[in-house]
């Protein structure tokens, strides 16, 4: 045994500085390229390569067994379900309470000087005229053909120019429509117009309905006809809606969306209207209304929106709010109620967490583009400008959202790579949000940010701490040399102190057997 020791102390004394350096340097070497290649496994696939063995290699041997890992043919299933569940997300969404371009847009510009709409976002609206207002037969008539043409316009001014030209050879719902979003300064001009735009454009869908069964042509006809009259009267609802009229606005609205809810009208779900029903039915402050909607519409069957989640979360918050302390909270613990209502503000967030920012005024609104990403700032934007007034009316309802909102970020700490009631936070969002909002005064929010996984930031530090040992070794050599040794002999301290108890516990006879086998 003290031939052991003294072995190991002369070895510890012929060691030279140079072998510390050398050591320190080649243990920060080997854990910066541990670390290189970490960070771009991370960057790469997500997910840490050495919590990833950990996980898959290691546990099954420690007899850990992964219950929710399903079979080959059940995981690929699975991940193009998710694919697919990722491009609908990632798909941009007409606003369904976007604003007046001429009425509201434009005043925003000449109070201002900026531009509220991006080149990006018009072009979509532009994509969207086309679709919703034209048809292949469009050359048989004179106005019709115009619009095309006017629809596809870059120039405001020419749009402008086309439309009237219309409207001198004939009245023509398209070019009223298209004077009301861009010429009108006022929401009682473009009212105007819209009112117009409607008397055209019953004439058109009565003469249309009468000759759809007489050809694809006439057909495709009858369908320009339906979209152009349900636009009308849904952006007539937002005009009543804008000047007080709510009452007429919610009763236009409950019948266009008998309209949106029935097969025969794919197009006609894009505009969303049961949001429109939604923001007044609040305004009017009728939560039992608004409760029979959701009940309609929050379906799993039906793509989620910040409107849906966040009016729910509303709801249930409501119960609550007023009486909510989380001083209180925390001594009794949570309500039934309670909890349902901070499960719902989870959901909310989970689903879009940029809104909770706008709503507690953290961040400063900008005007709702005419397009929007679900689950984007984008969205949140759109919904915090329409909304913020009602979660102001629900006492305390905003006090309730600042306690909760942010635990939703503890039960998911890898937003990116798996989600908890939805898909996994799509990556596809901001580079979509820069594209929709004005950057140059706006800062597009990006939460959920990743977190860096625990190995990364361990090789991280291990690395820095030996390339200061090697650093410090280098330049003074003598004085690590002792520290090198006073730390070697107090990490051996404890063994030396365990055999020497146990030496002196053995019998000297079976000691000397167990040292020679």
């Amino acid at each position: 045994m003290f031939g052991t020791e003294s072995s190991l102390s002369m070895f510890l004394n012929t060691l030279t500085p140079k072998f510390y350096v050398a050591l320190t340097g080649t243990s920060s070497l080997i854990s910066g390229l541990i670390l290189i290649f970490e960070w771009w496994y991370f960057r790469k696939y997500g997910t840490s390569f050495i919590e990833q063995v950990s996980v898959s290699h290691l546990r099954p041997l420690l007899g850990g067994v992964d219950s929710s890992s399903p079979s080959s043919s059940n995981t690929s299933n699975g991940d193009a379900d998710s694919n697919r569940q990722s491009v609908s997300e990632c798909k941009v969404w007409r606003n369904p309470l976007n604003l007046f371009r001429g009425a509201e847009y434009n005043r925003y510009t000449w109070v201002t000087g900026r531009e509220p709409l991006t080149y990006y976002d018009m072009n979509l609206s532009a994509q969207d005229h086309q679709t919703f207002f034209t048809c292949d037969s469009d050359h048989l008539r004179p106005a019709d053909a115009i619009m095309q043409k006017a629809w596809r316009e870059r120039n405001p001014q020419a749009r402008i120019s086309a439309a009237h030209e219309a409207l001198e050879l004939e009245d023509c719902a398209t070019a009223y429509i298209l004077l009301a979003e861009e010429e009108a300064t006022t929401i009682m001009e473009a009212e105007r117009l819209f009112k117009q735009a409607l008397k055209a454009g019953e004439g058109c869908y009565r003469r249309s309905q009468q000759l759809q069964h007489h050809g694809t042509q006439y057909e495709a006809q009858h369908r320009r006809d339906i979209n152009v009259l349900v636009y009308i009267k849904r952006r007539l609802a937002m005009c009543s809606r804008k000047l007080g009229r709510t009452r007429e606005a919610v009763k236009m609205m409950r019948d266009l969306c008998v309209f949106q809810l029935m097969k025969e009208f794919p197009l006609l779900s894009m505009f969303n209207i049961h949001e429109n029903l939604l923001e007044s039915l609040l305004e009017l402050q009728n939560y039992a209304d608004v409760q029979a909607v959701l009940a309609k519409y929050d379906d799993i069957s039906l793509p989620k929106s910040a409107t849906i989640c966040y009016t729910a979360a509303l709801l249930k918050a409501r119960a609550v709010s007023d009486k909510f302390s989380p001083e209180a909270a925390s001594r009794r613990g949570l309500s039934t109620a309670e909890m349902n209502a901070v499960e719902a503000i989870h959901r909310a967030v989970e689903f879009n967490p940029h809104v909770p920012k706008y709503l507690l005024e953290m961040k400063s609104l900008i005007l709702p583009p005419e397009h929007i990403l679900k689950r984007g700032d984008s969205e949140a934007i759109a919904y915090a400008f329409f909304h913020l007034q009602h979660w102001k009316r629900v006492e305390g309802a905003l006090n309730l959202l600042h306690c909760t909102w942010e635990g939703t970020f503890r039960m998911i700490p890898y937003p990116l790579e798996k989600g908890h009631l939805f898909y996994p936070y799509p990556i596809c969002t901001e580079t979509a949000d820069r594209e929709l909002l004005p950057t140059v005064f706006h800062e597009v929010s990006v939460y959920p940010k990743k977190e860096l996984p625990f190995f990364i930031l361990f090789t991280a530090g291990l690395c820095s701490f030996t390339a200061m040992l090697a650093l410090l070794t280098h330049q003074f050599p003598e004085l690590m040399g002792v520290f090198a040794k006073a730390f070697l002999s107090t990490l051996f301290a404890p063994l030396n102190f365990i055999m020497e108890k146990v030496e002196s516990i053995l019998p000297s006879s079976l000691w000397h057997q167990l040292t020679r086998i």
